[in-house]
């Protein structure tokens, strides 16, 4: 199917594929002016204003696309418990957790196949998430629909994090 989409998209002009496939135009806070609704970034990401606080990090919720959006909700559900202080924002359209004084140890970035949970401080956990990072503190952990995610481990991850310095961003 992909590579039917790919030839599709081969075959049609620059006007075409950037034209946009509704009548609704999306308003500089990143909404489709017509419903409300958040706009998709590239790779599905939701396109979310910067905000303190749970209720942006719901509405980024909110807004992930198909199976990611349960996912999400259980992340949210698991941190908030895990961490029952923990301080929420979204920044960059990303939901960021941390500890007091925007310290942040870790964040959620949707792409068009996976999540990704990133551990800012994560090669100080241990064990370590399983994905390495350019940036040599940090650790990803990749959720793909149909994982089974061993929350249990994710718990321990959050628990962690939480303790140690986060990033200040």
């Amino acid at each position: 199917m992909a590579k039917a989409a790919s030839s599709r998209a081969a075959k049609t002009s620059t006007n075409e594929r950037t034209k946009p496939t509704s009548d609704r135009q999306p308003d500089q806070g990143g909404q489709d002016a017509a419903g409300g609704q958040p706009r998709l970034l590239s790779g599905g990401n939701p396109q979310i204003a910067k905000g303190y606080g749970d209720a942006p990090v719901q509405a980024y919720i909110a807004a992930m696309p198909g199976w990611k959006r349960a996912v999400g909700a259980r992340l949210d559900e698991i941190i908030a418990r895990a961490v029952p202080d923990v301080q929420k924002a979204v920044k960059w359209n990303s939901p960021l957790y941390g500890m007091g004084d925007e310290h942040w140890f870790l964040g959620v970035h949707c792409f068009a196949k996976y999540i990704k949970v990133a551990f800012f401080n994560g090669a100080a956990l241990n064990p370590q998430p399983p994905v390495a990072s350019k940036m040599a503190k940090a650790r990803y952990f990749h959720i793909h629909e149909n994982d089974e995610v061993d929350e249990a481990q994710f718990i321990d991850w959050v628990k962690q994090a939480s303790r140690l310095p986060g990033e200040r961003m």
